[in-house]
Formats: C-alpha cells, sequence, structure tokens
C-alpha cells in the first residue's frame, strides 16, 4: 500500500494489517489440524477405525470459535468506519468536489476572488500530468471534503489516503482527514467508479504543501482567477411530466377526433 499521509489512513493500514494477522493466524491453525489428522489417524491396518456418531466438544470448538473471530474483526472494523466518517472536528479547509464526467472541479467555498467568486480549478479528461486539475492543500490540517455528481456516480479515491468515498448524483456525501505534517509532495488521484467513456482519464493530482505556500497560492488565485473549462452544473433537470391515465385517454380522444375530422373532409372533396 502507499505510505499514508493521513492520520485516517494510518488507521486503515493498521486495520488492513491487523486483518492479515487474523487470516495468517486461522490458516496456520486450520492447516495445522488438517497436518495433524492426516498424520495421527493415517490408515495403519485394514481393521477399521471406532465409528462415532458426533464430538460434541470437537463441534463446540468449530461453532464457537468463528463467531469470536468474526465477532472481533466486525468490532474493529466498525470502530475504524466510524472514525473514518467523522466530520465533527471544525476544519482548516472546505472543499467542495464536483465530479463530472469525465474529470473534476475542486471548490474553496471559503477562499473568495477578486470577482466574488469562490476560488475554483477545473480539468479536462487527459493522461498527461500537465493537463490533470491540482487540488492544492496544505500539510498539517484538517480538510473537509463534500462531494457532489451531476451525472452519473464516481469515486473520490487518493491511493495516499487509502480511503476512498462514492460520489452520488442527489445523494451529497462528505469526509474529513487530518493530512501529516512532512508529507509535501504530489499524489495520484482518480476515479475508482466505472463511470463512462473517458473513465480511464478522470484523473486529478493532489498537491500537498506547507501551510504557509498554500497560502500564497489562494491569494495568488484569488488576484488572478482561472479560466475554468465546461464544467456541468450540479443543479439537476426537472424530469419531463409523466402522463397519467387521464392525460393518455384525453390524447387518445383528441387522436380519434382528428382522424374522424380527416375522413370527413376526405368524403366531402370525393363528393365534390
Amino acid at each position: 500500500m502507499p505510505e499514508p499521509i493521513t492520520e485516517q489512513a494510518e488507521r486503515v493500514v493498521t486495520l488492513w494489517q491487523g486483518s492479515w494477522v487474523a487470516a495468517f493466524a486461522v490458516g496456520i491453525l486450520v492447516w495445522g489440524l488438517i497436518i495433524w489428522s492426516v498424520i495421527a489417524y493415517r490408515k495403519r491396518s485394514e481393521q477399521l477405525p471406532p465409528q462415532v456418531r458426533y464430538n460434541m466438544p470437537i463441534e463446540a470448538l468449530y461453532t464457537v470459535l468463528p463467531i469470536i473471530v468474526v465477532s472481533v474483526l466486525f468490532y474493529f472494523t466498525a470502530r475504524d468506519q466510524t472514525y473514518l466518517l467523522e466530520t465533527d472536528e471544525p476544519a482548516d479547509v472546505y472543499v467542495d468536489v464536483n465530479a463530472f464526467q469525465w474529470s473534476w472541479q475542486f471548490t474553496y467555498e471559503d477562499e473568495l476572488d477578486v470577482n466574488g467568486n469562490p476560488v475554483s480549478v477545473a480539468g479536462v479528461p487527459s493522461t498527461s500530468k500537465d493537463e490533470l486539475p491540482v487540488l492544492v492543500l496544505p500539510s498539517d490540517s484538517v480538510v473537509h471534503f463534500d462531494l457532489e455528481a451531476p451525472d452519473v456516480i464516481h469515486s473520490f479515491w487518493i491511493p495516499a489516503f487509502a480511503f476512498k468515498l462514492d460520489v452520488i448524483p442527489g445523494h451529497p456525501n462528505e469526509f474529513q482527514v487530518k493530512i501529516k505534517p512532512g508529507v509535501e509532495g504530489d499524489y495520484e488521484g482518480r476515479c475508482a467508479e466505472l463511470c463512462g467513456y473517458d473513465h480511464s482519464r478522470m484523473l486529478f493530482t493532489l498537491r500537498v504543501v506547507t501551510p504557509e505556500e498554500y497560502r500564497a497560492w489562494i491569494e495568488e488565485q484569488k488576484a488572478n482567477p482561472q479560466e475554468l473549462p465546461a464544467v456541468p452544473d450540479l443543479e439537476e433537470e426537472a424530469p419531463a411530466p409523466n402522463p397519467g391515465p387521464a392525460t393518455a385517454t384525453q390524447d387518445s380522444s383528441d387522436t380519434a377526433a382528428t382522424a374522424d375530422d380527416a375522413a370527413t373532409t376526405a368524403e366531402e372533396e370525393d363528393g365534390q
């Protein structure tokens, strides 16, 4: 796994490692019992060994032990999932993420440019790093993400976060992370949900900088707003009205009336 750059990612890595330890322990126990039974109860003669109907201690063991293992894994998973989705801590940076076919728009709602609009960065589908939208965040800071999509389901994924969350039209999602100090650099970001033709080019770059560099970048964006490419509006279009039975009946009546009028006109022309 990538080196985690957030406190939440460290929790995910710890859970992942613990799951592997539990899996190896169960595997060693099972294989050990299999090998022991093969050796201890191998065929020694033609005499049929004593036959038993059941063994209560063994049956109780292989019923209770799996329940204990699953319960322990469930507890740690539920505990860490709750921690990962906590959003109560006041954040230093708030970012609105607009995931659309097939790129990203990142809007810093609390930062207004010279035109009175929030500082925003958007991109176009591409595999060239120079053309990808760049999400700039400060290190040693709490960052809150609000996720929305105007078209289909996407998934916001930064591997260095060891975490991804679906972006669902009409159902905003949110999460936040605490970026660790000393992790400045560029990291890959992408959509992790098959979302259409250009899904493979729905990429972006996460750039972690020092808090001082972040403030300087924000001030530069405020003074010189970027010209954004065409970005779909998050406002959903009203669906077309669905004609009910009464409307359908009226339409049928109108159609029949029109047909009768046409027939009458044709008869009059033939009579003339």
